[in-house]
């Protein structure tokens, strides 16, 4: 673990959750605790977004019409927080702790599946799903996280558990107790490669959404959060983040809290000289981020690759490339094996073409769903056929394996958003 000084900026970004039409209910210059609301869901006033830290607030950044892009909140020296009271969890009904969660800005945390966006408290899900473990590349090891929080976990599985029905996923090579043993939740065990910790992989797994259902799904994090609240009656929104890629120097964790600016924690640890980019999340799913930008709120690690805008390679793509990936055998890099490791830069090697339904996302998609065939009646706009087709079960994540491998160049998870936003408009 890496001890990092946060400079003192904080940023929260409304479309870090997708689905909320924000109404900041701050000024610039004003005040306000750990825990106080910085904006509120339009659509469900009740669902508060709030600061993580005590402060002032500095900024409420706005773009085209108006758009809030984010609202920054200077952190004070003496941190003040809102006191939730003593929360006897064994007293209170769904309802209350649904309550609760809204005020104290952690229900912002649920994701509602279908459409795989910030959920709707008036809902009533069928079942919370938590994954605990991340396939994803450079991802952290939750257990590592959990250790010396075991109890602040138990205690958000139990709060979530009042709501509904709730599902835990683990991997099978996780060994901790409290989460192969967790109470009040059902345990399921996964094994195989990256998506397999994808909620969604796991809820396809476990319990199929159909039509009409409603699943809430809450990362292993923030049921930390959870915990936290009940256990204290306070929020605190610090993460461990992993912080690495092939850029940087020291890959280590990192304890920071949600919104934190990243200016020191990349300063004197990435390679310098030459064109970088910084990813908030991991480099399948995550998006860009500047050098000074901040912590996005569902993100448990940061990742640094080359650009790659400043190669250039002689003869192109015609050159053998033994030193650069391909799933398939397009590059001699294959005649290494699987062993040998390389350098990833963001580069899409090729132009977007037509999909050729070649059956190469079925091979890394785990879902009994049609892939291709999804994909493409997303493009028409066919909604019958999205549904028929599986749509309800997808999230744009679990398409991002399908999409590094595509050789269409095709922007799948965009188009998977697209479709998701379609449905749910068509269906308000």
């Amino acid at each position: 673990m890496t001890n990092v000084t946060a400079t003192g900026q904080y940023a929260l970004v409304p479309d870090d959750f997708h689905g909320v039409t924000p109404k900041v209910v701050v000024k610039e210059g004003e005040k306000v605790k750990a825990g106080g609301a910085l904006f509120v869901d339009k659509n469900h006033p009740e669902v508060k977004f709030v600061s993580p830290v005590s402060g002032t607030v500095t900024a409420v950044e706005r773009g085209e019409r108006r758009k809030v892009l984010s609202v920054r909140v200077e952190a004070e020296s003496q941190q003040e927080f809102v006191d939730f009271g003593k929360l006897d969890l064994q007293k209170m009904s769904a309802k209350d702790v649904l309550g609760i969660l809204c005020e104290a800005g952690l229900f912002a945390y649920f994701v509602e599946r279908p459409y795989a966006v910030t959920a709707n408290p008036d809902a009533s899900p069928k079942a919370i799903f938590v994954s605990a473990f991340d396939s994803m590349p450079l991802a952290q090891n939750f257990e590592f996280v959990l250790k010396g929080q075991e109890k602040e976990f138990q205690k958000g599985l139990d709060a979530l558990s009042k709501i509904a029905k709730t599902y835990l996923g683990v991997s099978a090579r996780q060994q901790a107790k409290a989460l192969t043993e967790a109470k009040h939740v059902e345990v399921n065990v996964f094994d195989g490669p990256n998506p397999a910790g994808n909620v969604g992989v796991q809820i396809n797994h476990v319990s199929p959404i159909n039509k009409g259902e409603t699943v809430w799904t809450v990362g292993a994090e923030e049921v930390i959060f959870i915990g936290r609240l009940f256990c204290n009656g306070r929020v605190d929104f610090t993460r461990t983040v992993a912080v690495g890629g092939s850029e940087v120097k020291n890959p280590a964790y990192v304890r920071l809290a949600v919104g934190a600016q990243l200016t020191n924690v990349f300063a004197g640890n990435v390679s310098e000289g030459k064109s970088l980019r910084y990813i908030n999340g991991n480099v399948l799913t995550g998006s860009v981020v500047a050098r000074e930008g901040f912590l996005a709120a569902h993100a448990t690690t940061l990742t640094v690759i080359p650009e790659g805008d400043d190669c250039h390679e002689l003869f192109g793509w015609i050159a053998p490339r033994f030193n650069q990936f391909s799933v398939s055998r397009s590059y001699f890099s294959w005649l290494f094996g699987k062993n040998k490791e390389y350098t990833f830069d963001a580069r899409v090697k090729g132009g977007e073409r037509h999909i050729i339904m070649s059956g190469e996302y079925d091979k890394v998609f785990p879902m009994d769903i049609y892939a291709g065939y999804l994909v493409k009646a997303v493009i028409t706009g066919d909604i019958d056929r999205m549904e028929a087709l599986g749509i309800y079960e997808v999230a744009p994540e679990d398409f991002a394996v399908a999409e590094f491998v595509d050789s269409s160049k095709v922007e799948l998870q965009r188009i998977i958003r697209q479709g998701l936003d379609m449905l749910r408009k068509e269906n308000a």
